[in-house]
C-alpha cells in the first residue's frame, strides 16, 4: 500500500473541502441581501447564525459518523461525506430565503466528517514513524484551503455572481470524491471490526476518555480552538480601532488573517517531521507555550504590522498543535476505535468554534478587545501544563 499516494489525494481533497466551506465567507450578507432582507441587522444576525450552523450540527453528528467508519471501513464514510456535500453545496445555489440557506448549512455539517475520516484512514494506513509528517502535511491542506477559499469565493462573486460559486464548488468536490474513490486504498478488516461490540456512543466515549490522555488530548483540541477563536473574528474590529481613518481596513484584516495562515501552512509539515524525531508530546507542548508567548505581546501592539509580526510568529507554533494532537490520538486510541477517536476530537474543534467567537465577542464587549490576547495566552499556558502532567508525568501509563 503506497501511504504516500493516499496522502497527496487527501490532501487535495482537504483542500478542496476547506475551500468549499469558506469560499462563501465574503459574500454570504451579499447573498442574503439578494433574497430580500434589506435591514443591516438582520443580515448580520442572519450571516452569524448560517455560518455557525454547520459546526453546530457537525458537532452532534461527527461521533455518530466514526462510529460508523470503524464498523464499516473509513473510506466508505470518506466517500459518503464528499458525495453528500456535492448535492447539499449545489442545493445551496438554489436557495431564494435565508431559512433554507440555514438548513442546508445545517444538513452539510450532519453529512460533514470527510476530514476526520481522512485523518482516520491516514493515520491507521500510514507506518508509525511517518505519522507526524503526515498529520502535518494534511494540515497544511486544511489551512491553504482555509487561507484561500475566501479569496477565491471573493474573485468569483465579482466575477460569475453569487449562486454559480456553489455549483463551481460542487463540482470541484466532486472530482475530490471521485478521486478519492479511485486512488485510495485502505488496508480494513470488516469482518474482524464487526466481530468486536457494538459500544454506543455513549459506552464508546466512556471507553476513549479512561485514557487520561486521549481525556486531556480533547480537552486541549477544544482549549485550542476556542483561545484561537475568541480573538479572530475580532481582528478587524482590533485594526479599526488601532487605525480608525484607514481607507483600507479589509485588506489589511485580510493581510493579517493571511500571515498566520502561511506560517501555519509553512511549519506543519516541517513541525510534523520532527515530532517523529522527537515525539509529538513534545512538539505539541512546545507549540502550546510557544502560541502563548505569541498571543502576550498582541495585547500591547499600536499598529497593524506589529500586530503582523505577532500573528505570523503565532502562525508558526498553531501549525504544530493539531498535527501533534492528531499523532498522539492514533498513538493511544485502542486498535479498531480511530475513527470514533478522531470524531470525537473533531466535535471538540466544532465546540471550540461556536463557543470561541462567542464569549470572545461577549468578553470584548464588556471589556475591550485586548485582554481577549491576555485570557488567550492564560488559556494556552494551562493547556500545557496540563499536557506535561497527562503525557510526561504519567509515562507509565504509555500503552506503547
Amino acid at each position: 500500500m503506497n501511504w504516500k499516494a493516499n496522502l497527496a489525494v487527501l490532501w487535495f481533497g482537504t483542500f478542496i473541502m476547506m475551500s468549499g466551506m469558506t469560499m462563501i465567507i465574503p459574500f454570504v450578507p451579499y447573498y442574503i441581501q439578494e433574497m430580500g432582507v434589506t435591514d443591516a441587522d438582520s443580515i448580520a444576525v442572519w450571516a452569524g447564525i448560517i455560518f455557525a450552523a454547520n459546526f453546530v450540527t457537525a458537532f452532534i453528528f461527527q461521533p455518530i459518523w466514526g462510529r460508523l467508519a470503524d464498523r464499516y471501513g473509513r473510506k466508505i464514510m470518506l466517500l459518503r461525506s464528499g458525495f453528500g456535500m456535492v448535492i447539499v453545496m449545489a442545493l445551496m445555489g438554489f436557495a431564494v430565503t435565508p431559512w433554507q440557506l440555514l438548513l442546508l448549512r445545517m444538513l452539510n455539517g450532519t453529512i460533514s466528517g470527510y476530514i476526520p475520516a481522512a485523518v482516520s484512514l491516514l493515520s491507521a494506513n500510514t507506518p508509525r514513524e511517518k505519522i507526524g509528517f503526515t498529520m502535518g502535511v494534511l494540515q497544511s491542506g486544511q489551512v491553504a484551503g482555509t487561507i484561500l477559499g475566501p479569496l477565491i469565493g471573493g474573485i468569483l462573486a465579482d466575477l460569475v455572481g453569487y449562486r454559480p460559486i456553489f455549483y463551481i464548488t460542487s463540482s470541484l468536490l466532486f472530482i475530490a470524491t471521485l478521486t478519492a474513490a479511485l486512488l485510495v486504498r485502505e488496508k480494513f478488516d470488516k469482518q474482524e471490526a464487526l466481530a468486536k461490540p457494538n459500544l454506543s456512543l455513549v459506552a464508546g466515549f466512556a471507553e476513549l476518555t479512561r485514557s487520561r490522555q486521549l481525556t486531556a488530548l480533547f480537552a486541549a483540541t477544544f482549549m485550542i480552538q476556542f483561545g484561537l477563536m475568541s480573538s479572530m473574528p475580532l481582528i478587524p474590529v482590533f485594526i479599526q480601532i488601532m487605525h480608525p481613518t484607514a481607507a483600507s481596513l479589509a485588506f489589511l484584516a485580510g493581510l493579517v488573517a493571511s500571515a498566520t495562515g502561511l506560517s501555519n501552512m509553512i511549519a506543519s509539515p516541517l513541525l510534523g517531521r520532527l515530532s517523529d524525531k522527537l515525539g509529538p508530546e513534545r512538539i505539541l507542548r512546545f507549540s502550546l507555550i510557544g502560541a502563548c508567548l505569541a498571543f502576550v505581546p498582541q495585547a500591547f501592539v499600536h499598529n497593524v504590522w506589529q500586530l503582523l509580526v505577532f500573528r505570523f510568529l503565532m502562525g508558526v507554533f498553531i501549525g504544530g498543535l493539531i498535527p501533534s494532537v492528531n499523532a498522539l490520538i492514533r498513538k493511544y486510541t485502542p486498535d479498531g476505535m480511530e475513527g470514533r477517536a478522531f470524531s470525537f476530537n473533531t466535535s471538540f474543534l466544532a465546540l471550540g468554534n461556536v463557543i470561541g467567537p462567542t464569549l470572545g465577542g461577549l468578553f470584548a464587549g464588556w471589556a475591550g478587545v485586548r485582554p481577549i490576547f491576555i485570557i488567550a495566552a492564560c488559556l494556552f499556558a494551562a493547556n500545557a501544563y496540563w499536557v506535561y502532567r497527562s503525557l510526561f508525568a504519567h509515562r507509565s501509563r504509555d500503552p506503547s
